[in-house]
């Protein structure tokens, strides 16, 4: 069984992913995640077998954006990003009536 201290490890399409949805470039998540932009483009093109440090920063990163990281090997990966408070005086027009949005992408892989 896994612990939080050992969470399962993401994959390179779930990192692209959660990218995505953030709209952020891999010069970006690099920069937060204190790794070089040609580390994080050997990850996410699968050119390399990451340390599981260099993805541990990688997922702080973008779970601390509100990024998570769904699935299984019998289901598949995804991300879903995680409703961002309400914080803003004037409401997002995509927002549902409950004042919340969701959104999720499957990671190709």
């Amino acid at each position: 069984m896994l612990t939080p201290a050992n969470p399962p490890a993401i994959t390179p399409a779930q990192i692209r992913a959660g990218r995505g949805l953030l709209k952020w470039t891999q010069g970006v998540l690099a920069h937060r995640a204190s790794i070089s932009a040609v580390t994080l483009n050997m990850i996410e093109s699968d050119q390399v077998a990451p340390r599981i440090k260099t993805l541990d920063a990688i997922r702080s990163v973008l779970e601390g954006e509100g990024i998570r990281f769904i699935g299984d090997e019998r289901e598949g990966f995804g991300v879903m990003m995680r409703p961002r408070a309400a914080s803003s005086a004037s409401p997002d027009p995509s927002e549902t009536p409950q004042g919340k949005t969701s959104r999720s992408m499957r990671a190709a892989g």
